[in-house]
């Protein structure tokens, strides 16, 4: 007998699909069936190349933004335009013997200076809605005031404060002349007086 023959036959593995048996017990676990609907759903949107105009509609129809705040938002801005804030500006109290483009006083009579807008100082200010723009109040001339920046950020968007409780809000600091002076020198580069209106001019 020649030795090949008593040497045993290795066998040959072939590459083969996976049987049902191992299908079905592959197919038994909790997240087979969501992994199969998942690439369900991929192989569909990859046969569906372009959306149709219908789908479109349908995809955006919960989107749209209502008739009634796309008008208020598109005609009345939060902020007030820079020429309603020139004029807001110039309608406030003057401050006796200072220049009136440089210094104001809110409707409390707070002292305010014109180079110090937003800031948290005694002497900034904000330009406040009157009746307040969550509630409706509009961004021109007539609903503008010059108003001291803390009383204005403790106000928020209330309307029952009073006079009395808005004063108690401020933010006090007492400025003499000569520090009005200093601060203009130190803003502008100059200092410079209203001019004083009345009595007798000598020749």
């Amino acid at each position: 007998m020649s030795p090949t023959k008593d040497r045993p036959k290795r066998r040959i593995r072939h590459s083969s699909p996976p049987t049902p048996s191992r299908t079905a017990s592959f197919s038994s676990t909790p997240d087979s069936s969501h992994r199969r609907s998942t690439l369900a759903h991929s192989a569909t949107l990859q046969d569906r190349e372009v959306l149709t105009e219908e789908d479109t509609l349908t995809l955006f129809e919960d989107l749209q933004i209502s008739e009634k705040y796309t008008k208020f938002s598109s005609t009345e801005p939060r902020s007030f335009p820079y020429s309603v804030k020139q004029q807001c500006w110039d309608k406030a109290e003057k401050v006796k013997g200072r220049d009136p483009d440089r210094w104001r006083r809110d409707p409390l009579g707070n002292i305010v200076f014109r180079k110090l807008v937003g800031c948290p100082g005694c002497l900034c200010h904000d330009y406040d809605h009157i009746v307040p723009y969550s509630k409706g109040g509009k961004s021109t001339l007539e609903n503008c005031q010059v108003l001291q920046a803390t009383v204005n950020r403790s106000k928020g968007n209330r309307t029952e404060l009073s006079r009395a409780d808005l004063i108690q809000r401020s933010s006090y600091c007492r400025v003499a002349g000569r520090d009005m002076d200093l601060i203009e020198l130190s803003a502008y580069g100059n200092v410079r007086h209203a001019q004083e209106s009345g009595g007798c001019r000598i020749q």
